[in-house]
């Protein structure tokens, strides 16, 4: 068995790709739309990683989706969880459960999916703001 990819269907393709590609710094693998159907994957995935991809699945007429907390949250690591914090800070990105520990926090992209931040290799020494941050809404 081989994995393939997580999919998440997102309202508005333009907004989700700015979050997940603009901002999170994922890249755009592929593309297929389907007249017939009336969709749009696009498939994406962390820079030099490309075997772990997200298909973003815009269907093309208008729905809303709800998100149960069955299905849990997609997780990258990064080099500098606190770097990365501060760029999607001011990017506009809420940061829902801030990097504390210096090892984890979560975000969520504009459909409520909630995605966690790991820290590659141990955890970075606690500081501020993070550390005096709240928690802000769920993830």
């Amino acid at each position: 068995m081989k994995y393939l990819h997580t999919m998440v269907r997102v309202r508005d393709l333009n907004e989700s790709l700015d979050f997940y590609c603009a901002k999170l710094g994922l890249r755009e693998v592929r593309r297929h739309e389907s007249e017939k159907g009336r969709f749009t994957l696009v498939f994406v995935a962390a820079p030099g990683n490309e075997s772990a991809l997200v298909e973003l699945t815009y269907n093309w007429d208008p729905e809303d989706y709800t998100i149960g907390r069955a299905f849990g949250h997609l997780a990258y690591e990064v080099d500098d969880i606190y770097a990365t914090c501060q760029k999607l800070m001011d990017q506009g990105v809420t940061i829902n459960r801030p990097p504390r520990d210096g090892h984890m926090a979560f975000i969520r992209s504009p459909d409520n999916i909630s995605i966690e931040l790991l820290q590659a290799g141990p955890s970075l020494p606690p500081q501020e703001p993070w550390l005096s941050m709240k928690n802000v809404g769920v993830w």
